[in-house]
């Protein structure tokens, strides 16, 4: 069996990497159990951390989410380009290649997560939704200030899954954890990118 090209190869190596960067940084910087136990604090709403399996699940679902945005972000960064380390720019994929990447990165975190095809799918099919949301706003797109509360699926769903009672505080919280978590995966992006083998 012949091996595959050497590009083919390597953009699976840059994929995997990055889908490796991305899941390995987000559990080590704990941004989701910072932003719960911020807002707990913040707001005095102890009982979310009562409930030690409660508690637990809730990190969960959350990871869930910031591994979703991240995603979503990682492989926008990498098909329209971005701006890379020392003021260079990353070049846009072409659209097949985009679509490569994306299947490479996908496969490379079901991996990593040990997801079974359940599990996969369902990431995937969210993953669409945060695209397509995405997309449709992004025309009308602004930098938004500190104390606007950011127009992303992410936002709304860590919202109601932390704290439906207090949607408004829930949101801004999530708004902030979503900073955060798009510093982050832009950084990891433009690294792993930069550093990847350049196709001929």
């Amino acid at each position: 069996m012949a091996s595959p090209p050497k590009s083919r190869s390597a953009a699976l190596d840059v994929a995997a990497h990055l889908a490796q960067r991305l899941s390995e940084s987000l559990v080590r910087e704990r941004l989701v159990p910072r932003f719960v136990d911020s807002y707990v604090v913040e707001h005095g709403r102890y009982g979310l951390q009562v409930h030690a399996p409660l508690y637990r699940d809730l990190l969960a679902l959350l990871q869930r989410e910031a591994l979703l945005a991240s995603s979503a972000r990682a492989l926008d960064i990498v098909s329209k380009g971005g701006i890379a380390p020392e003021n260079s720019k990353l070049k846009p994929m072409k659209r097949k290649d985009a679509l490569s990447f994306r299947q490479k990165f996908l496969s490379a975190l079901t991996r990593l997560q040990r997801w079974n095809a359940g599990d996969a799918l369902e990431f995937q099919s969210d993953l669409v939704m945060y695209e397509e949301i995405l997309a449709r706003g992004a025309a009308s797109q602004r930098k938004r200030k500190p104390f606007e509360v950011a127009n992303h699926p992410f936002v709304d769903r860590c919202a109601f899954v932390l704290d439906s009672s207090f949607m408004e505080n829930a949101r801004m919280a999530a708004s902030r954890a979503l900073s955060n978590v798009e510093a982050l995966t832009a950084e990891i992006t433009a690294v792993v990118m930069q550093n990847a083998p350049r196709q001929k």
